[in-house]
């Protein structure tokens, strides 16, 4: 088990090395620091001179890869990769081009996205493996046939109309919930009702399609047939049986998405006013704050390794087999 970790997570530096040198190229080759600032100080006739201040207060003037200049170690070290790439693999994510501390800020801003995203997953995987279930209980039924027309309608309505609608409906007409906004403590709980909700009924669609196929390929199978050939019930074979068998798949989309919940929602965020790391993304791109871009980039590419990782340790525990592979 040890020998398997390692090994996924020497697999996992290439990738990562890859992810910040692609970045680099993004943020720096693609778009230089010349670009980066005509675009903040957003004048049509910008001087020499006033360019060459904005990189010199942000850190952006020194050469991209080389300095010649300098001397021993200094000519790596002095560069724009070694100041604003090398310091991220150790989480250092510096100033952002506002003068905020990038760190500080994810800090502050994972716990709301959290706050969102983590009883959205639960009650969203529960509810729609729950109705997932039912439907493969009355297989062959109109109530099957039923459930995936409204599956299928529900999966072509934007996500959007569900924000809009539900923050009218029951904010605005209702007024159940605020529409918006966010605070400290419990009392941020009643501006997570209404997006922990919406993001629940806007994923039930999708969710129980996808969990319903794979209950029906497990039910075919031969260890099913035996379980009811031993006199169990429908209900005790789906739920003993066919449940654990699925876990699998199941666990690869869940486990993947459980480190990008610090990521947050970025539509969720910025339509209800929570202040998590999906509405700090769209601001630091409005802004054109490219430190604070370049962060997120590489932060998300960390996470989601270490989701795979996640992943692949959790196949061990469900299907030992996996070990020897």
């Amino acid at each position: 088990m040890t020998q398997y970790i390692i090994r996924r997570l020497l697999y996992s530096l290439p990738l990562l090395m890859g992810v910040n040198i692609l970045t680099f190229v993004l943020f720096f080759v693609v778009n230089s620091p010349d670009d980066m600032a005509r675009m903040q100080l957003g004048q049509k006739h910008v001087t020499e001179q006033s360019i060459a201040n904005w990189k010199q207060q942000h850190g952006y003037d020194a050469p991209l890869l080389w300095n010649s200049d300098a001397q021993g170690g200094k000519k790596i070290t002095d560069t724009i990769f070694y100041q604003k790439s090398v310091g991220l693999f150790l989480f250092r994510f510096g100033v952002s081009d506002s003068g905020r501390n990038i760190g500080a800020d994810i800090k502050e801003r994972a716990w709301p996205s959290l706050a969102v995203a983590l009883p959205t997953l639960i009650i969203g995987l529960m509810v729609n493996i729950c109705f997932a279930l039912m439907m493969v209980l009355f297989r062959n039924t109109y109530l099957e046939h039923g459930g995936i027309v409204l599956c299928v309608i529900l999966m072509s309505v934007s996500s959007l109309f569900y924000i809009i609608g539900g923050q009218f409906l029951i904010g605005k007409l209702l007024k159940l919930v605020p529409i918006s906004g966010y605070d400290d403590g419990m009392a941020a709980i009643k501006f997570l009702i209404l997006p922990v909700l919406i993001g629940v009924f806007s994923g039930i669609g999708s969710g129980v399609r996808w969990y319903r196929t794979l209950f029906l390929e497990e039910v075919e199978k031969d260890y099913v047939r035996t379980a009811r050939a031993k006199g169990l019930s429908q209900i005790q074979t789906l739920f003993l049986h066919v449940l654990p068998n699925a876990m699998i798949p199941i666990l690869t989309g869940v486990v993947v998405v459980l480190p990008l919940l610090f990521m947050g929602s970025l539509i969720m965020e910025s339509f209800f006013s929570i202040p998590g790391l999906g509405s700090y993304t769209i601001d630091a791109i409005n802004m054109q704050d490219f430190a604070i871009v370049r962060a997120m980039v590489f932060l998300g590419s960390v996470l989601y390794v270490i989701g795979l990782l996640l992943t692949d340790i959790s196949y061990t525990l469900v299907d030992p087999r996996v070990r020897l592979s």
